[in-house]
């Protein structure tokens, strides 16, 4: 909500697309009839105004059920302090010229709306738990996790070692400049011997009515940026990585590395090489898995994929390296027929089925490759 009308407009208005860590993985609120769970935000410090609405309601004493305590849920989840009317509410919305960005800047940079026909700017900050006020706003803002991220829980604040950082959009209104919150990320940086740290990324975030308009790649480049600037830093990683923010990652760390010398055309197809290891790690503090990704992405984008001989090889290279997991299997087979009853045995190769295999290599090859593809068309459109 930046405008009092705002309370009322649907454009602005967004679902979660999870409810089971409130309601139960059935999703359901019992008891009600046209329920409504109502949470509205201030779009910059994210003042909340928490209202539930329905048309009717089981009662204990005619139906001899009791309805969901809908509230005590939400009321679990949003921190105290929030309004319950929206005369309150609309008086904190005239003191939002106030709220600034928390912490510090770290990249500024502007997208095309062609709604408004204009360019909008935005702004990266890091913040940490010594910023005035930021204390309360996380508690606020970490509340869309709950909503938006499958398996999300609240993170201990008090642990020094987190970072986090904020993406805000500067709007105008009556003349003055505001900020409204657009997503964020919080990293944790773990400690390794003997004088090093290995940043992980935790939870990332931008706010639905932000999504599609880059500002992922944005924020995550610049915490890459933050991080890479630092000599105690090893390399940075990401906690259980949804399929989305792999592709995103993709994206990111090939637009770092394209311009890398070790991984120039004539170095790409000569294969995957300890160079640039070393280089990606030392430059841009990436860790073998994810520079084998980078290479892979950048030699398609080197390998004329219709040249018989140059796909093959491309092929191979890349089947070489998804095999792993089966020549694994293969190892513990040899371990099987030394070990086993030929009956138990003969359980243990019908679980592993060659020509399944090999099926199962092509579809992994195939649908890496066209993932690969599409890191290479927004690559070829930023």
């Amino acid at each position: 909500v930046r405008f009092p009308e705002d309370l009322e407009d649907d454009n602005t208005t967004f679902n979660p697309e999870y409810s089971h860590q409130v309601f139960g993985d059935d999703e359901v609120a019992f008891g009600y009839k046209g329920l409504k769970i109502l949470l509205y935000y201030i779009a910059g410090n994210l003042s909340t105004l928490f209202r539930i609405e329905y048309t009717s309601k089981v009662n204990e004493k005619f139906d001899c059920v009791e309805a969901d305590d809908v509230e005590s849920k939400i009321r679990e989840i949003i921190p105290p302090g929030f309004c319950t009317n929206t005369d309150d509410f609309v008086s904190l919305l005239e003191k939002e010229v106030n709220f600034k960005p928390f912490g510090m800047l770290l990249h500024t940079y502007s997208v095309h709306n062609e709604e408004a026909g204009e360019d909008i700017t935005y702004q990266i900050y890091k913040a940490d738990m010594t910023c005035p006020g930021f204390r309360e706003y996380h508690e606020r803002l970490q509340t869309f996790l709950m909503w938006f991220i499958e398996t999300a829980s609240f993170i201990d604040v008090d642990d020094e070692r987190w970072n986090y950082f904020l993406v805000f959009e500067k709007y105008n209104k009556d003349g003055a400049t505001l900020f409204a919150t657009v997503g964020y990320m919080t990293v944790y940086n773990y400690y390794v011997y003997p004088d090093k740290t290995r940043p992980r990324v935790s939870q990332m975030l931008i706010l639905p009515p932000f999504q599609g308009e880059g500002h992922g790649a944005q924020l995550l480049e610049t915490v890459h940026r933050y991080y890479m600037s630092s000599p105690t830093v090893l390399d940075i990683t990401a906690e259980d990585p949804s399929e989305n923010y792999i592709k995103l990652r993709d994206f990111v760390l090939v637009k770092l590395c394209q311009d890398l010398l070790c991984f120039s055309p004539g170095k790409l197809m000569q294969g995957f090489s300890q160079e640039m290891v070393m280089e990606a790690q030392q430059k841009l503090k990436i860790n073998k898995q994810h520079t084998r990704r980078v290479y892979e992405i950048l030699r398609l984008r080197a390998t004329d994929m219709g040249n018989a001989e140059q796909s093959r090889s491309y092929r191979l290279d890349v089947k070489r390296r998804l095999i792993g997991p089966y020549k694994k299997k293969q190892r513990e087979l040899a371990k099987m027929r030394r070990c086993l009853r030929p009956e138990e045995l003969t359980n243990q190769l019908n679980q592993i089925d060659l020509n399944m295999q090999h099926e199962q290599l092509e579809e992994s090859f195939q649908q890496l490759v066209s993932d690969y593809r599409r890191v290479l068309e927004r690559l070829a459109q930023a």
